[in-house]
């Protein structure tokens, strides 16, 4: 198969490709050759009052209480290179994403924006991974590639009670062929709140096809004291029963760091590289907070789980009690799960309502 500039690199950027580059915006609905910024209305109408057509009329969408928007409807074939989103962090939680590839009945993705781009806790930080990166102020990028054969569709709702004014986005695509051998993208986002005793956090399930596991997120709140992350991740694949083919260590050693993610002082130790972060630690400071909440990520890009029949991926929660024994904790454990695999998909369970997501 000749380049389709996918998988571009420094190794071969320089190549040439007869792929077609578009890009979607508030500025050009369709993706259409030669029909960006030529809107007359648009929530920045009122600013280029002076100016007129071509001076940003239309930087975003006003996106309303209780209601969707379609951000993009694209014919194939293509691939989904970037996508970037902002609006209000407190909003996050309150924003589903979705999209749905080719003829499916039921969304591969779906996902609170935030949890999507590893911002879970409705607050600003910093990941600066290969697949997701999150900029100064809450600009949040993906960079996972998205292939489809005959259509992509991605639509955000809001399952809130306040509008919002501004929602900014852009999905840059190119137009080019797509081979036999590429799975669809998913993801899934689940919550335990709070996990129940002696129960485990279940990331995904249900999952029937072939494919390739590929990320990892998690927004942690602890509910007690002391160190919280002594639970393994497992995988259950293709048969597996009781056991599961790959059981990890620990909850830090899965996401690449060590001993409790102790830095400087006797303080957690927070990064962010270009596959494993534990990027974002909230301290209870101040009056009415609550207890410490964390976020991080896996990224399987250059080590992904490979399954042929079915998958299911597990962690625990698990702390330390009196005496040197495991205490199962009860904490309120958020993930979303992120996957190639062929189609047809399992539908998702339901992702609850704004009352189910919330972060309080």
């Amino acid at each position: 198969m000749e380049l389709n500039n996918i998988g571009m690199g420094l190794g071969n950027i320089a190549l040439m490709s007869d792929a077609k580059s578009r890009s979607i915006s508030a500025e050009n609905f369709t993706g259409e050759k030669g029909m960006g910024g030529k809107a007359l209305e648009g929530v920045g109408a009122s600013c280029a009052r002076e100016l007129g057509q071509g001076w940003k009329v239309s930087p975003a969408i006003f996106l309303g209480a209780k209601s969707s928007f379609v951000l993009a409807e694209i014919d194939g074939p293509g691939w989904i290179q970037h996508m970037w989103m902002t609006c209000a962090p407190e909003l996050w939680r309150s924003i589903i994403l979705r999209i749905t590839w080719d003829e499916e009945e039921t969304p591969s993705v779906e996902c609170p924006l935030g949890d999507f781009y590893c911002c879970g806790w409705c607050e600003r930080t910093i990941v600066n991974a290969l697949p997701v990166a999150v900029m100064t102020a809450g600009g949040m990028n993906s960079y996972w590639p998205m292939p489809f054969r005959k259509r992509a569709r991605i639509t955000v709702e809001n399952i809130g009670s306040r509008d919002i004014p501004q929602f900014f986005f852009q999905i840059d695509y190119s137009l080019a062929e797509v081979p036999d051998n590429a799975a669809y993208f998913h993801a899934q986002w689940r919550r335990s709140n709070p996990l129940k005793y002696m129960d485990v956090h279940t990331i995904l399930d249900g999952v029937k096809g072939k494919g390739q596991y590929v990320g990892t997120y998690l927004a942690w709140q602890t509910n007690s004291n002391g160190w919280w992350g002594e639970g393994e991740m497992k995988f259950y694949m293709d048969g597996d029963k009781e056991f599961p083919t790959i059981c990890g260590t620990g909850t830090e050693d899965y996401f690449g760091g060590a001993w409790a993610f102790e830095g400087n002082n006797s303080q957690y130790g927070d990064y962010t590289s270009a596959f494993l972060g534990f990027h974002q630690v909230i301290k209870p400071d101040g009056f009415l907070k609550g207890n410490t909440r964390f976020g991080m990520y896996r990224f399987h890009v250059p080590d992904p789980i490979r399954f042929e029949e079915e998958l299911k991926v597990t962690v625990q929660g698990l702390g330390w009690r009196s005496e040197g024994r495991y205490l199962p904790l009860q904490d309120d454990i958020a993930s979303v799960a992120y996957w190639y695999q062929s189609e047809p998909h399992q539908p998702y369970p339901f992702i609850g309502t704004v009352n189910d997501l919330e972060v309080i």
